[in-house]
């Protein structure tokens, strides 16, 4: 369901604009207000119908944010925005989604049925949306997926939260057989390591602020448009090892 629909004018048919997946709090917001506030437009997606605090942020920036509503984990969903978008195109495609368990539960404890909702939360459905709506990025576009450092194989020296450290893995091989079948693209690819940070996914002790690392984040982001091909990169800009 179309929770706002913002009639575009002839000022915000020359801003760039980005689709923004899972932006009612966290991450997702806080780059929904960095990009509003870097002068594009945004279409930001919320799981149900009720008010959240992109609604908010919706009411500060008359005509520049769109909300719509989409739980990833439903491709029924994820073809009806499609549908919706159908005829627009965006300059972004950024998928933020994402979730967590009990960081202490090693591969050994943990239920079928909690690996396998990590797996397809972090995993499976963000890139399901990147194929259903790839389509909508502009040729030389950006294609962008929340990741993280504790996705490297390399860096993974303490072990801890195994199976969030599997299913990020699992994403950024993902991404990159989608990169693979797309070496000739214009198209930017990027998963994004935005550093640990206290939200509610990343806990109270964690080492950032939002502040420290979205704004950050989003200039990466900015930056990495004019790179074509796929990069893992923090948000610092530095390159994180698989």
């Amino acid at each position: 369901m179309r929770l706002v629909r913002i009639a575009p004018d002839t000022h915000n048919d020359l801003m760039q604009t980005v689709l923004l997946i899972a932006a009612s709090r966290g991450l997702g917001l806080a780059m929904a207000e960095k990009f509003l506030k870097k002068d594009w437009n945004v279409v930001g997606t919320v799981r149900g119908s009720t008010r959240t605090k992109l609604h908010d942020l919706a009411d500060r920036y008359p005509g520049r944010l769109e909300i719509e509503s989409l739980d990833i984990c439903d491709q029924a969903q994820v073809k009806a925005l499609h549908q919706r978008l159908s005829g627009r195109t965006f300059e972004m495609l950024f998928v933020n989604a994402g979730t967590t368990n009990n960081e202490k539960e090693t591969i050994a404890e943990v239920t079928t049925e909690e690996f396998v909702r990590v797996m397809t939360t972090n995993a499976l459905c963000p890139m399901r949306v990147v194929e259903s709506l790839q389509n909508l990025v502009t040729s030389n576009g950006l294609i962008g997926v929340m990741s993280s450092g504790q996705g490297s194989l390399t860096n993974n020296v303490n072990g801890m939260r195994e199976v969030y450290r599997g299913s990020k893995a699992a994403l950024n091989q993902f991404m990159r057989s989608f990169a693979a079948r797309q070496a000739t693209t214009k198209r930017a690819l990027v998963l994004m390591a935005p550093g640990w940070v206290r939200t509610d996914l990343g806990g109270p002790e964690a080492r950032l602020s939002i502040d420290e690392s979205v704004p950050n984040l989003v200039n990466v982001l900015l930056e990495k448009q004019a790179r074509p091909g796929l990069e893992y990169l923090d948000y610092l800009g530095r390159t994180v090892p698989w």
